[in-house]
């Protein structure tokens, strides 16, 4: 049994089935992304684990003992909203300091002392006595990042915490999340669309849809081995062809050729797009499926890649995965 167990939860919204028979072990001091399409059921599942939500059936297990029905103020989690939910008549100090409040075991000392530890941890040190409006975007979640951490929580739950912020505070973020949770050690599950921050972030990830888990694993086994063709197509990029019994295979795997070399298939050229490290050829494959070849860009400026070009594929078999019951998404 895993330190945190979801054992075959199902919760339905009138007629609508949200969560179909899940299950799921979470490892203490993981970080596992619960990954998926809007609606597919993710943020419903947080909730129940959380205790903000009542499962119509199946049990939550916490570090081995039952909490199906165990109240919220009584799981010892940290949450962090995409909302963030500060108060924005507090500064950083005293947003952070509001739940300490609550240790009655703790006096002013040592809760100031670990405001300011947290406030270190998260590198907003020196912004302590701002407001809320006056921060950025980034040191809003940072903000409500050490609120959460500095009540030293059993898990840290965070719902999609990084979508309301630009790219490149995205990116930076994941890195400091990521490595503030290996420092601290803390058991947390993430909910997310983001694919990119799952395979990031993640040690593990769970790939939901339509109310049931598609897949888990390591971001590499969700990344070369999808079980699902959902899983496939919504996790990076998959090329699907062959008549009948669909084929699918990554852009980067597709191997360009010499005419005279051997090769799989062909393919006429669509389109060319440069996406900086590597370059996505668009092309026509004889069955009219549509295919796309990702080519480092230092080799693909001396290769002719322009539209009508004729390029001849390899599609090396390690790297190609059958789905029978392929279904048109």
């Amino acid at each position: 049994m895993g330190f945190l167990e979801i054992k075959n939860i199902t919760k339905r919204f009138g007629n609508q089935t949200v969560l179909n028979n899940i299950s799921a072990e979470i490892e203490r001091g993981e970080l596992v992304c619960i990954l998926g399409p809007s609606g597919c059921g993710k943020t419903t599942l947080l909730r129940i684990i959380a205790g903000l939500e009542t499962a119509d059936s199946g049990q939550i297990f916490i570090d081995g003992k039952d909490s199906t029905f165990l109240p919220p103020a009584k799981r010892n989690f940290g949450i962090v909203f995409q909302s963030y939910a500060l108060f924005p008549n507090m500064t950083v100090f005293e947003n952070i300091m509001f739940g300490l409040r609550q240790k009655k075991r703790m006096n002013y000392d040592e809760r100031e002392e670990k405001v300011l530890e947290v406030l270190n941890l998260v590198d907003l040190i020196d912004h302590k006595d701002k407001y809320p409006r006056e921060l950025s975007g980034g040191q809003q979640q940072r903000t409500a990042l050490a609120r959460a951490v500095a009540l030293s929580p059993v898990y840290l739950l965070l719902d999609e915490p990084l979508s309301a912020l630009d790219a490149k505070v995205r990116a930076r973020l994941r890195a400091e999340i990521r490595a503030l949770q290996r420092k601290l050690g803390i058991t947390t599950i993430m909910v997310t669309h983001d694919q990119e921050e799952a395979l990031t972030m993640a040690d593990r990830i769970i790939v939901m849809n339509n109310a049931v888990v598609e897949q888990s694993g390591k971001p590499q086994e969700i990344y070369n081995n999808p079980a699902t063709q959902f899983v496939a197509a919504f996790v990076g990029t998959m090329n699907f062809y062959g008549a009948g019994e669909k084929r699918g295979i990554r852009p980067e795997k597709i191997k360009i050729v010499d005419w005279t070399e051997p090769h799989d298939t062909t393919a006429l050229v669509q389109d060319v797009e440069f996406k900086g490290a590597f370059t996505r050829v668009h092309g026509i494959l004889p069955e009219r499926t549509s295919i796309c070849i990702d080519v480092p860009s230092d080799h693909a400026g001396s290769m002719v890649l322009g539209p009508d070009v004729t390029l001849f594929l390899r599609l090396p078999a390690e790297h190609c995965i059958s789905y029978p019951e392929y279904v048109e998404l």
